[in-house]
C-alpha cells in the first residue's frame, strides 16, 4: 500500500497518477501496487513535478513498517538508530536567512530624499 501526496504540481501529473492510484482528496493518492510500479511512479512524479513537492509513504520490512521518500520538501528525513524521522526546519534560521540586505521601505525613503 502506498500513499502519495503532491503539492503545487501540474494537472498532467495528477492525471497520470490516477491511472495507477485512487485520488481520495486533491493531491492525495492511495493504492496497492508492486515495488517495481511504485519506483516507476516515484521517478515519474519527480520528473514531472518540477517546482512542486511530493511525499510518498509505502510499506517496508523494517521496524516502523513503512518508509518514505520526499522531493523538494522543507522537512527532511533523518535516520536515528534505524528509525527514520522527519526533521523540521528551524523557523529562526529561516527567518535569519530571509533577512538579507536592506528593506524595501528603506529604498523608498532613500529614493524620496534624492
Amino acid at each position: 500500500m502506498i500513499t502519495l501526496v503532491v503539492t503545487a504540481c501540474p494537472a498532467g501529473l495528477r492525471g497520470d497518477l490516477t491511472k495507477w492510484l485512487l485520488e481520495i482528496s486533491p493531491g492525495v493518492f492511495v493504492g496497492n501496487v508492486s515495488a517495481r510500479v511504485r519506483d516507476s511512479l516515484w521517478e515519474r512524479t519527480v520528473g514531472l513535478c518540477k517546482d512542486g513537492r511530493a511525499l510518498m509513504i509505502f510499506n517496508a520490512p523494517n521496524e516502523q513498517g513503512y518508509d518514505y521518500r520526499v522531493h523538494l520538501h522543507s522537512w527532511e528525513p533523518v535516520d536515528m538508530d534505524g528509525l527514520t524521522l522527519m526533521k523540521r526546519p528551524n523557523a529562526r534560521e529561516d527567518y535569519q536567512r530571509a533577512r538579507t540586505g536592506w528593506s524595501k521601505a528603506r529604498a523608498y525613503r532613500r529614493a524620496i530624499r534624492r
